[in-house]
This record gives structure tokens, sequence and C-alpha cells, in this order.
């Protein structure tokens, strides 16, 4: 029923895409835009630490803004189109679904002020489409680091050491699936990695929507 009236107000308002601004679909990222995405090939991006790093597509145009919405302008109806590329790309590299998808978390004062952390609303909706499992409370963010976007690889592990704590209590013992929106020098997947491993939980893929180079 409320995904009826949800339907009804997107008809009576006529939802724009985010993108074009088109109301054709009345959605927020029509087929066109969508389409538009360029993936990458479907083989290993790069490797770190022996764990294979998988990045689904090019970091431009409609990809780039889609991220860049959902991640700073509280556009967070486009998570289910950022978790379909995904999924798209990664049924491709496996067809099971026995993986335990785990978010890269943003530390706790950061959630609160933007309301949201947008790779949990990302990993629900991959996990709605694979029929995934879902594990949000493995790894905790319990560092405050900088933005990453302005260091090199050495002032990014800097800034990511001792980051993140795994609360190794809930984890599984499946395969686990780390999701990130952007691998730029994989510090952040080789932090968690490292601290996993501190764990003994080693059965790791690493997945990002996408990255700046391509390998």
């Amino acid at each position: 029923m409320h995904k009826f009236f949800d339907e009804l107000l997107d008809w009576i308002y006529k939802k724009k895409c985010y993108f074009c601004r088109s109301s054709k679909e009345a959605v927020k990222m029509c087929s066109k835009c969508y389409d538009s995405m360029e993936f990458l090939p479907v083989k290993v991006n790069r490797i770190i630490l022996k764990k294979n790093i998988y990045c689904a597509g090019v970091y431009s145009k409609n990809l780039q803004k889609l991220i860049r919405g959902l991640k700073y302008h509280n556009q967070k109806d486009l998570a289910y189109y950022l978790a379909k590329f995904m999924a798209t790309y990664f049924e491709k590299i496996s067809k099971e679904n026995n993986f335990e998808v785990v978010p890269v978390p943003i530390f706790k004062r950061r959630e609160k002020q933007r309301k949201y952390n947008h790779m949990n609303l990302v990993a629900e909706e991959f996990c709605k489409i694979t029929n995934c499992t879902l594990n949000k409370n493995l790894i905790s963010r319990i560092k405050d680091t900088k933005p990453q976007y302005k260091l090199n690889k050495t002032e990014r592990m800097k800034n990511l050491s001792n980051a993140f704590k795994i609360n190794k209590q809930n984890y599984s013992g499946k395969t686990i699936l780390i999701l990130d929106d952007i691998c730029t020098t994989g510090a952040t997947f080789e932090e968690i990695i490292n601290e996993l491993a501190k764990n003994d939980i080693t059965d790791i893929i690493c997945f990002a929507a996408t990255t700046p180079f391509e390998e």
C-alpha cells in the first residue's frame, strides 16, 4: 500500500530525472541516463594484499554525478540505481549469492550529520537484487578521518591507520564482499583487509562502483 501511494505521488508530481530533468518516466534516473553509464571490463581491477578488487564502471558523467548526488546532496533514491549498476556487473563475476555484504562504514558523528551512510543504502538495495546477506555490524569506523581525495597514497594510509574496528562476533563465516563507492589508491580496502586479517577473517572480495584509474 505504501508503495502504491509513493507511485501515485510520483505520477501526480511527475518526478524528474536528476540527470536530464525529464519527467517522461517519472523516475529519479531515467532509462536513457542509466544506460549511458559505462561498465569497465569484467575482470580483476587490481590485487591488494592478495585480495581481488573489482570496479564496476567508468568514473565519468552520470556515474560520477550519481555518486556525488547520493553521497553529498541527500539524493537517497539514487542508491537503488547505483546498486543495480553494481549488481549487474557483479553477477557477471559470480552467479552465487552466498556472500556477506559489508558496506564501508563512516564515522558515527559524520553519519549523524549527514543522517545516513550512502553505502548502507546501496548495500541494502544490492542485497535485495542479489539475495546476498547484508551485514552492517561487522566493521565500525572508530576514527574521524580527513577527506581522502586531497591525499596521496602514503597520506591516505596514515589517515586510515586504526580507523576501523572489527566486531568478529557478528561474522557468520561466509565470504565477505566489501562494498564502496570509489576505489582510488585502494587505501580504504587495504586497511579493512588488514584489520579483518588480524581477526582471522581472510575470505574477502572488495568491490567498488568505480575507479578513476582503469588497470
